[in-house]
């Protein structure tokens, strides 16, 4: 009796000794390949079976950030490419990061690549981020990038995933020279007008023209029109469920361009209003000091 027990127990020994090796191998497998495709491109592309093998299939000790999209043109997803485009980023800073580890990998689902990813997942809207950290099992409300609170940028994804997961990813965008040849333009042409107009200079010293100079500035500044420039982000925002199209983002972060666009109008209408007002309390002021003059 006693050694039918012994031979039970090493037998289930045996049996987990050898499913652990299996997991370990599939584990190291796994791992490899992930590794091996995100030194390639920072971001994997997955297809359903991937998805299932690398993201919800155990054992799995690292963690996996999903972007969920639909690149074509024909779905009309006016985000999706902006949102791509900050998802590439925060990829890369993390690819050529030094702290840049087997712990943490980025991939992405297209729509028409894997619709049935869409149906396992039980949703329908693109875009979207979802975090699959170390630990198996369904992914909590946290796990889900709030896109409509915070928006989409790289930093504010890098910050999501820092708190998810305690990875830092400093992130670094490429340098963009359409602003310094847009400055070089602009200097360019002041520097031949003041050429031609060498023997007139008398419009520098207007002082009408300097402070419409200055306003448009300030009006450009605070507007948002150079966070444009530097982020790039989308004229407008249309849900992919309903189709009603946005013009303010929601929470704090980021904008599009059109909420810009009626901001720098409101500004404009304050100015003009308040200079209005001006004129009239001048006009006002005179015909009272005129009326007392006659009196």
């Amino acid at each position: 009796m006693r050694l039918s027990l012994i031979t039970i127990f090493s037998l289930v020994f045996l049996i987990q000794l050898t499913r652990c090796q299996v997991d370990s191998d599939a584990l190291s497998e796994k791992v490899e390949q992930l590794t091996e495709w995100s030194l390639k491109k920072p971001v994997i592309r997955l297809n359903f079976d991937k998805f299932k093998h690398f993201v919800k299939t155990a054992p799995r000790n690292y963690s996996i950030v999903v972007m969920l999209t639909a690149l074509a043109s024909h779905r009309e997803c006016q985000i999706c490419r902006p949102a791509n485009d900050e998802f590439q980023i925060v990829a890369q800073s993390w690819r050529y990061s030094p702290q840049f580890s087997n712990k943490l990998f980025f991939a992405m689902v297209d729509f028409d690549d894997a619709p049935d990813v869409f149906k396992l997942l039980n949703t329908a809207s693109a875009p979207q981020f979802i975090l699959f950290g170390r630990k198996q099992g369904k992914p909590k409300p946290a796990d889900h990038f709030d896109i409509s609170r915070v928006g989409f940028s790289a930093e504010q994804i890098a910050k999501w995933v820092n708190d998810r997961t305690d990875i830092t990813i400093r992130i670094f965008r490429p340098p963009n020279y359409s602003g310094l040849l847009l400055v070089i333009l602009l200097v360019s042409m002041i520097a031949s007008l003041l050429y031609v107009k060498r023997n007139n200079l008398e419009f520098l010293y207007n002082k009408t023209t300097w402070s419409m100079i200055v306003i448009s500035a300030i009006l450009i500044f605070i507007s948002g029109q150079m966070w444009n420039q530097i982020r790039g982000p989308p004229m407008v925002y249309r849900n992919p469920r309903t189709g009603q199209v946005g013009f303010f983002a929601g929470g704090h972060g980021y904008q599009f361009i059109a909420e810009t666009y009626i901001v720098f109008a409101i500004y404009i209408l304050f100015k003009s209003a308040s200079k209005i007002l001006k004129i009239l309390n001048n006009s006002l002021t005179y015909a009272y000091m005129a009326r007392l003059l006659l009196v």
